[in-house]
């Protein structure tokens, strides 16, 4: 008797116009895939297929390839990722200070709480081999965009207001970026530490060259 596991039951074909609602499927079944197994082999064309109870063939209507499935799961993960940022930005009151250590708060708040999901975006668990790929260089560039515009918006203002003394806020941005990126990393791979209760206001005064508040 063969131990291969049976097939799902056969997707309902979609009625005429509800050729998105196929697309989204496939996305989410990757990022279960990708989430039980924590690793980008699980996601293959066949592996999505079948959890979506479809045809392999079916995926090329709406993705070229492998990797264009991939780019869009960690498309729809920065998407999230700036929708949580932009939630706590609602809470913040009008103080630019204040907004700014809302959404870094939040962005590391998101880490922990997705830590799988935040490897997918950084961790190196997806890197497309781009000469062998439909997905461009410009689509790798582009991700996180939203992001990081949102926080460089947030430490122009606290320049305009005069509550940091960044001459560069973009450079200022990407070191702040970095260095809430690599604080999640580490709390994420430390088994045990005695991390300052502060560490995260330190750091995110320091970067972003806030005053004392």
């Amino acid at each position: 008797m063969s131990n291969e596991p049976s097939a799902p039951p056969a997707r309902p074909r979609n009625r005429r116009g509800e050729g998105g609602r196929l697309r989204d499927d496939i996305v989410a079944a990757a990022v279960e895939l990708l989430e039980e197994a924590g690793t980008e082999t699980a996601v293959t064309l066949r592996s999505v297929a079948r959890r979506v109870g479809i045809a392999a063939p079916s995926i090329y209507r709406h993705f070229p390839d492998q990797p264009a499935v991939m780019l869009a799961v960690v498309q729809q993960a920065f998407d999230q990722l700036e929708a949580a940022l932009r939630a706590a930005l609602e809470g913040a009151g009008e103080d630019p200070r204040r907004r700014l250590f809302a959404v870094c708060h939040a962005y590391l708040r998101f880490c922990e709480d997705h830590p799988q999901r935040y490897r997918t975006m950084f961790g190196g668990v997806w890197v497309p081999a781009l000469r062998d790929t439909a997905v461009t260089a410009q689509d790798v560039e582009a991700l996180g965009h939203g992001t990081l515009h949102l926080l460089v918006g947030l430490v122009e203002a606290c320049v305009a207001a005069g509550r940091s003394t960044s001459t560069d806020p973009f450079a200022d941005t990407v070191a702040l970026w970095l260095g809430l990126h690599g604080l999640a990393h580490q709390k994420a791979v430390t088994v045990s530490f005695p991390w300052p209760a502060d560490i995260a206001d330190r750091l995110i005064t320091t970067l972003a060259r806030l005053d004392a508040g």
